[in-house]
């Protein structure tokens, strides 16, 4: 799937996957070498996220049930824990530098197609 800032008009990601199974959500990144540009992990429902066996980075955006974003974790590191965000039903993982480098903010417009 591809997630578009429309606020901003970038692409955040153009080869996204989702982890929508228990099993999915859990596990989401861990054990993965690398997350590379241009690649994501939409992870839904989901108001919180660690890091345990990470082994990279990331850049979290928390997302409310309209896709705007409602909270941005740049850069978290391995072995950290999110605090619980209210108003999120999904997190969307991108490589750490993904929202610096795109300009994305708290209240921009995401479009998540398949």
């Amino acid at each position: 799937m591809t997630v578009t800032n429309v606020t901003r008009k970038t692409v955040l990601a153009d080869k996204c996957e989702v982890a929508s199974t228990f099993f999915a959500r859990f596990r989401g990144l861990q054990f993965r070498k690398e997350l590379p540009p241009g690649h994501g992990l939409l992870i839904t429902p989901c108001n919180s996220i660690h890091m345990f066996f990470m082994r990279f980075p990331i850049d979290a955006l928390f997302i409310d049930s309209e896709n705007r974003i409602v909270h941005i974790y740049e850069g978290i590191k391995q072995w950290r824990v999110s605090a619980i965000i209210k108003n999120a039903r999904c997190v969307l993982e991108l490589p750490s530098g993904t929202v610096y480098s795109t300009g994305t903010a708290t209240g921009d417009l995401l479009d998540i197609q398949p």
